[in-house]
């Protein structure tokens, strides 16, 4: 970690509640960053993994003072649109600026592809691919604005650059996240504001498909080896995505944009 690399900075986190999106708050204001933090705080309809609560975000904002920043929390969703741009307008006139947007909310669920019922492919687009747009939506203004450049980085997924057995509406979401972040890094090159997504593998977070996994377990033999990782950990920590989001937030990365980032534990490598 870098003291201060992050100081005078203000970085906007969705899906701040629990998992990736708490350690990437609290990482981020460990390395001098105010935060302004989102969760809905409630079950996904169509997931069978219980979601977030108010309790979990407010864990957050006490581990986040706990690294001596300020924290403005709320809960919303980021299919509301205009929940997001008044966050947005809080947040900047409490801190005074905008530098960093995390879009890292989002769900998942498992099935093979055929049987995705219309309503869990519906909320798995709308959460991750249309919830991620609002929030670029919500935030890009504001770091044009301000004139001073600015890191956008989008959580997508393994499944975001390879085909995935039982995650056809997951996978189309999280290649849908890194087509409308190569074109927004291409648009906004021109204001120094990046734009770049990441690749995570399993995460030890709260997001744990039950289905997925039976499927996973059933069809060992012939679909079970995609999963298989190379280094010899698991599983990663959402810590593990946080020092890489805390990495992309810095100027270390002021040469990167429009990259897809792994953070896989060389799970693409089989």
């Amino acid at each position: 970690m870098t003291a201060n690399r992050l100081a005078g900075k203000v970085a906007l986190i969705t899906g701040a509640a629990r998992g990736q999106g708490r350690a990437e708050a609290v990482r981020l204001a460990a390395e001098g960053a105010d935060i302004i933090a989102l969760d809905n705080c409630v079950t996904a309809g169509t997931t069978d993994y219980a979601g977030p609560t108010e309790e979990d975000l407010a864990e957050t904002v006490k581990l986040v003072e706990a690294q001596d920043r300020r924290i403005l929390a709320r809960k919303a969703d980021i299919r509301d649109f205009a929940a997001l741009q008044a966050l947005v307008k809080d947040g900047v006139e409490e801190f005074g600026r905008l530098d960093v947007v995390v879009a890292n909310a989002g769900i998942c669920s498992g099935n093979w592809s055929w049987e995705i019922p219309v309503e869990q492919w519906q909320e798995t687009i709308d959460v991750n691919l249309t919830g991620t747009f609002y929030t670029m939506k919500a935030t890009i203004p504001t770091l044009i604005e301000q004139g001073t450049g600015g890191s956008i980085i989008i959580t997508s997924s393994v499944a975001g650059l390879r085909g995935h057995p039982f995650l056809a509406h997951y996978a189309a979401s999280k290649h849908g996240v890194v087509g409308m972040a190569k074109s927004m890094a291409v648009e906004l090159g021109q204001y120094n504001i990046r734009v770049n997504t990441i690749h995570p593998h399993g995460v030890a977070t709260g997001m744990q498909p039950g289905r997925m996994g039976e499927l996973i377990v059933e069809n060992a033999a012939t679909l079970g080896p995609i999963f298989m990782q190379t280094l010899p950990d698991p599983i990663s920590q959402p810590e593990d995505i946080a020092a890489v989001v805390a990495f992309l937030a810095s100027d270390d990365s002021h040469h990167m944009t429009g990259v897809q980032l792994p953070v896989d534990l060389g799970t693409l490598l089989r």
